[in-house]
């Protein structure tokens, strides 16, 4: 039972991010997933300073402010300080990380919070973290429970925004044009991730994340560019595929399941790459008629 709890957290943890990271691919801002996923760790450790709890809920709270404090920050380095996008990403990553980690060390005996474990995570311990209902009913595992509410919110905000987010993704000035906001949809976009990357993380740590929010939706990108909604929906498919090879690649290797999954993402990338290249090749030496 427990593989069964592991490959359903994984594969809601892993749609939950290619739903959101096609939005990042197709704009062109990937890494500012990775900066969320490390830049929330000083809100994970100010939530459990001031409240002195590590519920998820607390966690899910202080460490989402400070994604979207970070988002700002990221848009007003890029917009107002004139500054490239990736230099913007970068110095928010590394100095709120660092920050988090200098919280840890200074707060040790008051925090028992291990920033490696943030960072790799360990999926393989989820399904023991159990809801326990009335009369201790185990109701299963707490992050199939939060990944599922957080799916169902990102499900509502991609079906209710989709053409805002398709006509600002593809052509921000005509939005502009037509009486869309692009900044405004943006910041929801940022929200939606920070939120996600939050939830997600507890999980499977933030390096997962990462590999979760880029390499599906790169890979659908590769195969279905042409039409969003069949790009969506390849993305999907390829996130429920990649954590269940994942899993048993893991197996198989006796290995890290969050290292195995990441390769197994990055694996698929490179066959969706080759076959690309292959079929480009193949139709160039097709003779015309």
């Amino acid at each position: 039972m427990e593989t069964i709890w592991v490959i359903v957290i994984a594969s809601l943890a892993a749609i939950n991010c290619s739903l959101l990271g096609t939005y990042l691919v197709l704009r062109k801002i990937t890494m500012a997933g990775d900066a969320i996923s490390h830049a929330v760790l000083p809100g994970i450790v100010l939530s459990f300073l001031l409240t002195g709890s590590k519920t998820s809920l607390v966690v899910l709270v202080g460490a989402s402010g400070v994604g979207i404090l970070a988002t700002s920050l990221m848009a007003f380095l890029h917009r107002r300080m004139r500054l490239k996008s990736d230099a913007a990403i970068g110095i928010n990553c590394t100095w709120l990380f660092a920050l988090g980690v200098i919280l840890i060390s200074f707060f040790s005996n008051k925090i028992d919070l291990d920033p490696d474990c943030i960072l790799y995570g360990e999926i393989a311990y989820a399904p023991l973290d159990t809801w326990v209902g009335p009369r201790g009913i185990d109701l299963g595992p707490r992050a199939v429970y939060i990944l599922v509410l957080v799916l169902l919110l990102n499900v509502s905000f991609v079906l209710l925004g989709y053409k805002e987010l398709s006509v600002t993704t593809f052509d921000p000035d005509f939005a502009t044009t037509i009486g869309l906001s692009a900044n405004l949809w943006h910041y929801l976009l940022m929200g939606a991730v920070s939120f996600t990357t939050v939830a997600t993380f507890e999980v499977v740590g933030a390096i997962l994340v990462v590999a979760l929010l880029v390499a599906p939706s790169a890979t659908a990108y590769l195969l279905a560019a042409q039409h969003l909604h069949t790009m969506l929906l390849v993305a999907i498919l390829l996130s429920v595929l990649t954590a269940m090879v994942g899993y048993y690649l893991a197996i198989w290797v006796n290995g890290s399941i969050a290292g195995a999954m990441a390769t197994t993402s990055g694996s698929f990338f490179l066959l969706a790459f080759f076959a690309q290249q292959l079929r480009r090749r193949s139709s160039i030496l097709q003779p015309r008629v």
